[in-house]
């Protein structure tokens, strides 16, 4: 008997070779950066030429036909793994320094295009300027990809709650994704790169006020690229601590704002009403958990006798590591890894927050936390009162019981899965005769399949992920590549149920 396939995976092709052949032209950019700096342009050709030509075999097996909601997941899960092939290209034709290495070359480039901010690289300094600029533009790509992916495609078919989004702007249409792909696209783009070029005005306008010496013009555009995006890349071995402390705030702006709701972002502008701020639950809760850990690491530091800050330090470290946590930037002003156990597990917890459903940012979000509380207190209330019928409630409006479903198997999904790399870590550490700790271990596994960036011990915001084992490596390739889609579309591939009923 003949298995029929349900899914119309040439109109995926489709999809994915027509993104692939856009791929070639951000690749121009890290070209013309080597032509600049008078820097091998091999790595960059290859790239493009390699992007093409699978662009045109794929367009060349694709069939027309509406994107449905399978397509759609294959499409995506399909064109976050080839990007992530492609942007390795680079690194392993230019061959210098760590990402030489198969393995660490994907494992940088799945970092960069999942927005995680994990690096295997060691010496900054061995790496041309234009291979460095090339993982901003990667992760800058990714935070496009996934505002596009969120509100486009996860907010229609209610991936994780994700559907509790202000969308209002933008018309279901299930069976028919590509329209809407399409105006999405155009729209966020449009909002993306605007906010990029003013937060590349203000980095660089401190370098020319004199507040901020080192941040030239090329390190203002690739740090603007990567803290909007929330992505934590820095062409700076000490990260954000290599700036100015304005220039560190600056940054802090940006990573909140990579972190709001581009839609919500998208009402205010057009609606030209601040207020829709206030007005959002999301937003509120948002930034009431950045205040309430921030808080909580500054009086870890303060009561620290080791560490000895004044006021001002104490506070922008504190603010700085919590919102690039909380944001899943992965941004450093200094190297928390030496704080108080207190303020680390503090930080550590920032990890699972993650920015608003909608953002560019990765982790759970705000808003699944959001309804999980409401759904908590309200158990504590009917646990008392039986009879009572309490529907739960996000800016006034009620959420359906399945969502609340969606999201309480979405959360203990993400937690199952990070403490299952937890023990992974732990388990081929010790195969290969490498001491990690549960704490570190649990950090790097929070950290690579959250898509967070830096951890704690050898994985901390000023160490490598070069010495963890190839195969643990290769399991946070593909755990970055699963926890950046929403686990869901990718898991869903492996199912019978997803080609054939």
């Amino acid at each position: 008997m003949t298995v029929r396939i349900r899914v119309a995976w040439r109109v995926s092709l489709g999809l994915t070779g027509t993104v692939l052949s856009y791929l070639a032209v951000p690749l121009v950019f890290p070209l013309a950066v080597a032509i600049y700096y008078g820097e091998p342009v091999e790595p960059f050709l290859v790239a493009i030429a390699a992007t093409l030509v699978l662009a045109v075999g794929m367009n060349a097996v694709s069939a027309d036909g509406d994107l449905g909601v399978r397509e759609a997941f294959l499409a995506v899960s399909l064109i976050w793994l080839l990007v992530a092939i492609i942007g390795a290209i680079p690194f392993l034709v230019a061959g210098t320094g760590t990402t030489a290495h198969l393995v660490n070359a994907l494992f940088e480039s799945m970092s960069g295009i999942t927005t995680t901010g994990a690096t295997v690289m060691v010496d900054f300094d061995a790496h041309p300027r234009s291979i460095m600029m090339w993982r901003q533009v990667i992760q800058w790509l990714g935070g496009l990809g996934i505002l596009i992916l969120a509100t486009a495609i996860l907010s229609e078919v209610g991936v994780g709650g994700a559907q509790l989004m202000e969308s209002e702007t933008w018309t279901a249409t299930v069976s028919k994704l590509t329209p809407r792909i399409a105006e999405t696209a155009r729209i966020l783009l449009g909002l993306y790169t605007a906010i990029t070029a003013l937060a590349v005005v203000a980095l660089y306008g401190l370098h020319r006020l004199g507040v901020a010496p080192n941040m030239t013009l090329y390190n203002a555009v690739a740090h603007a690229l990567t803290s909007v995006a929330t992505a934590g890349f820095s062409p700076e071995p000490a990260s954000a601590g290599a700036f100015s402390p304005i220039a560190q705030w600056i940054l802090v702006a940006c990573m909140l704002v990579g972190a709001t709701s581009f839609i919500l972002i998208y009402f205010v502008l057009t609606e030209e009403n601040p207020r829709r701020f206030l007005h959002n639950e999301e937003f509120r809760f948002y930034l009431g958990a950045i205040a309430l850990a921030a808080g909580l690491v500054a009086a870890a530091v303060t009561f620290d006798p080791s560490i000895n800050l004044e006021v001002e330090e104490t506070v922008r470290h504190a603010v700085f590591n919590t919102v690039s946590l909380v944001t899943t930037t992965g941004y450093a002003s200094t190297d928390f890894d030496v704080w108080s156990p207190a303020a680390k597990h503090v930080l550590f917890a920032c990890m699972f927050l993650g920015g608003m459903v909608g953002s560019t940012t990765c982790s759970i979000k705000t808003l699944r936390w959001l309804v999980v509380l409401k759904a908590f207190s309200r158990e504590l209330f009917t646990t008392i009162h039986p009879a009572a019928v309490r529907p739960i409630r996000v800016s006034g409006s009620p959420v359906d019981e399945e969502t609340v479903r969606d999201i309480y198997g979405f959360v203990l999904l993400s937690l199952v899965l990070a403490f299952g790399l937890t023990v992974f870590i732990v388990v081929d550490a010790a195969r290969v005769g490498l001491r990690v700790s549960e704490f570190e271990a649990m950090g790097a596994a929070a950290s690579t399949f959250l898509n967070i960036g830096p951890a704690f011990g050898r994985a901390g915001p000023y160490g490598t992920y070069h010495t963890f084992p190839t195969t643990t490596k290769t399991a946070m390739i593909v755990l970055m590549w699963v926890g950046r889609i929403e686990i869901i579309p990718v898991l869903t591939l492996f199912t019978r149920a997803f080609w054939r009923s």
